[in-house]
């Protein structure tokens, strides 16, 4: 019998490496966020299936075993994908939201692990989301829309049909916030309903709403959170069913002249006035009652004036709303848990015996695994030291015997999977290997990480990303990537919208750095930019350009080119009012007016803090750290490009900047995506954009290595 295979000088070589692509990328499986089942021994969540065609993605759920013992199964073969997972409390049911076959808006769909197509719970005109099962697994409550004046769900449809029908198309407002992101805000209100489930998991009834009619919601800065199928109501039911604590602001009509809250809120399970458990001017969200019911666990945002505070885990001592009324106290006290730590929590989940909390924090660079006790003394301790990628979205079984912590995990050359991790090892073990195979034969050199101190004294965290091939011997440009936000940070991750790998594909030494205004680093690291917008984070730029030059001689000083996204853009169109040092500049969805970002963009208040006070007071930094007052500086060919449907760095301070490197006769290139938004999220979009990243550095930077 003939076998193929390679020839016996060949059989031990190793593999030759090649570039990724951007076919790679984009048709990598995108695996969603686990959640665990009670008892722990299941985990769900979903995986994405790409393709170039939008309407030949898939996106299901898939269920695999947290022992490890089994591959994952697919659970659903749909079309639309599935969102709000939630396991009923036997861990025999699944609820989620999705939008199908019939369906106006998404709805409530609840399948049964023991068999059969999953079934339809809810037919509301606004749709049904962020379902959850009540302790006893017998109720849902779910979020859904009331239009102005609706008193049943027949006026709900009755109102829908008449917006449809009118023949004059018009937005009308007389408050503020109108938009969020890349959607118009409607008239339409979050409201919570609970639904009534048989014994075989079909509604036994209608679904009830809980707020109608109250004065909580006739406020008029009322609202939840703002999403893409409408407001949510964050909510979870109170251990013994009564009640739910859910998450609302009353502010938020203040939007354009002060920093708004969100607060929790009890409301009875039969309905009613609901009750404030916290007070404004905090915010407050992600309510999580321990397994035992004693505590009340939430993040902080605490009110400052700071244009940033970190988001802090607390412990509030749960007392029912009876008792809170019966003594003097009216809202619950609460226990800070992290705020000694100085990091900003992101996810997490209390320990199924309620005696800590397990929770994932940004720290230079990684989003690693910390525990904080619940009971007694005792300070926040990091579990697992991490020396490579990220954790993310944290889940815990609440009923297990043994723990049983979830979560996704990658890297800059691992793309997520799930993985049960082992806090008592401080390690991980993967539960997928949806991209295993495909990340495999492409040339993912790991991240280099280094630091320096400022000629402020800062330490200034960075990373440095190695082409594809890399000879130490030969000299390759520079191309320097800004990160967005400002109030995030360069990770150890897997990115999809700037991949790190992709960018040095062609040949470049792509450096990372975690300016000031970055998270990971403290709460006063992060609010350093406050004040000093663009200045001193442009100065760390260059200055991370010099060290990395300085240390790595296989750089070419000479052929350097720099660019970013958001606040990245924002930062690359102040490299160009202040240095010529790049041969080039990419600037996606940045901001060239300070001024008239503030009076276009979807959120305004806290640039007008960040900046030192309104517009027309024209403060220093209106005056001195506005780029396109500098513009007769202009002189680095720059490529811009911006998503059309852009409300959070609005079109028209692309057209700004492109209007005056056209003016000042800089050579430039503009690229509209008409349907995109903040980020560029559609696959040929994404593949054109990378294209023209790439021209636009082969263009100014020539050869890639020398």
């Amino acid at each position: 019998m003939l076998v193929l295979g390679a020839p016996p000088a060949l059989a031990n070589e190793a593999p030759s490496l090649r570039p990724i692509t951007h076919e790679d990328l984009w048709l990598m499986r995108r695996v969603g966020a686990p959640v665990a089942s009670p008892d722990g021994r299941w985990a769900v969540f979903s995986v994405l299936e790409p393709s170039y065609d939008e309407k030949s993605q898939v996106s299901d759920l898939f269920l695999v075993p947290t022992d490890g013992s089994a591959p994952p199964r697919r659970l659903t073969s749909t079309e639309g994908g599935e969102s709000g997972v939630e396991w009923s409390p036997d861990s025999q049911r699944l609820v989620f939201s999705a939008r199908r076959e019939g369906d106006e808006a998404a709805q409530l769909y609840l399948l049964d692990l023991g068999g059969g197509e999953a079934r339809r719970l809810t037919s509301l005109v606004n749709g049904a989301r962020a379902p959850k099962f009540s302790p006893d697994g017998r109720r849902l409550v779910f979020s859904s829309s009331d239009y102005p004046g609706a008193r049943s769900e027949a006026d709900n449809r009755r109102l829908a049909a008449e917006r449809k029908a009118r023949q004059w198309n018009a937005r009308i407002y007389e408050g503020f916030p109108i938009r969020n992101w890349d959607r118009w805000i409607d008239e339409r209100k979050a409201r919570l309903f609970v639904l009534d489930l048989d014994t075989y998991g079909s509604p036994a009834g209608e679904p009830r709403e809980l707020l109608r009619d109250t004065k909580l919601v006739a406020q008029p800065g009322f609202a939840g959170r703002v999403g893409d199928s409408g407001e949510t109501l964050e909510a979870v039911w109170t251990p013994d069913g009564a009640g739910l604590v859910f998450v609302a602001s009353t502010d938020r009509n203040t939007a354009a002249y002060r920093f708004t809250s969100t607060q929790l809120w009890w409301v009875s399970a039969a309905g009613g006035e609901p009750r404030p458990l916290t007070r404004a001017p905090d915010s407050w969200a992600q309510p999580t009652f321990t397994a035992d019911g004693r505590q009340l666990l939430a993040t902080l945002e605490r009110s400052t004036g700071k244009v940033y505070v970190n988001t802090e885990l607390v412990a509030l001592e749960w007392r029912s709303p009876a008792a809170l009324a019966a003594g003097a106290e009216s809202t619950l006290r609460a226990m800070p848990l992290t705020r000694m730590l100085d990091r900003s929590v992101t996810s997490f989940a209390p320990s199924a015996d309620s005696r800590q909390v397990f929770f994932l924090a940004e720290e230079a660079g990684h989003e690693t695994l910390f525990a904080a006790p619940l009971r007694g003394s005792g300070a926040a301790q990091r579990v697992i030291e991490m020396k490579e990628g990220v954790y993310s979205n944290l889940t815990i079984a609440q009923g297990a015997k043994s723990a049983v912590l979830l979560a996704n995990f990658d890297s800059a050359t691992r793309p997520p999977e799930v993985v049960r991790l082992d806090p008592a090892r401080a390690t991980h073990a993967p539960l997928t290997r949806f991209n295993v195979d495909r990340v495999q034969g492409i040339d993912l050199p790991p991240v280099r990480h280094f630091w320096f101190t400022s000629r402020k004294g800062r330490s200034i965290h960075n990373m440095l990303v190695l082409p594809p091939g890399f000879d130490a011997s030969k000299k390759y440009p520079l191309f320097v990537v800004i990160h967005g936000g400002p109030h995030t940070m360069f990770r150890d991750q897997w990115f999809l919208r700037w991949n790190y790998h992709l960018l040095a594909a062609p040949g470049y030494v792509v450096l990372l750095t975690n300016y000031s205004g970055s998270t990971g680093f403290g709460e006063a690291a992060a609010q350093t930019i406050q004040g000093d917008p663009l200045r001193t984070a442009g100065d760390e730029i260059n200055e991370a350009a010099d060290v990395a030059l300085r240390d790595n001689p296989f750089i070419d000083g000479s052929r350097q080119c720099a660019g970013g996204a958001s606040y990245g853009g924002h930062l690359a169109n102040w490299l160009q009012a202040t240095t010529t040092r790049y041969r080039c500049l990419i600037s996606h969805a940045g901001l060239v007016n300070l001024e008239s970002q503030w009076g276009t963009s979807d959120t305004v208040y806290g640039r007008e803090v960040n900046n030192g006070g309104p517009v027309w007071e024209q403060g220093p930094v209106w005056r001195e750290q506005n780029p396109i007052r500098y513009a007769a500086r202009f002189k680095t060919p720059t490529l811009v490009t911006i998503g059309e449907q852009d409300f959070r760095v609005p079109l028209n301070n692309s057209l700004e900047y492109w209007t005056v490197l056209q003016r000042q006769q800089v050579p430039s290139r503009l690229v509209v995506f008409p349907d995109e938004n903040h980020w560029i999220l559609k696959g040929e979009n994404s593949r054109l954009f990378y294209g023209e990243i790439r021209d636009w550095l082969a263009r100014w930077l020539g050869p890639t290595e020398r």
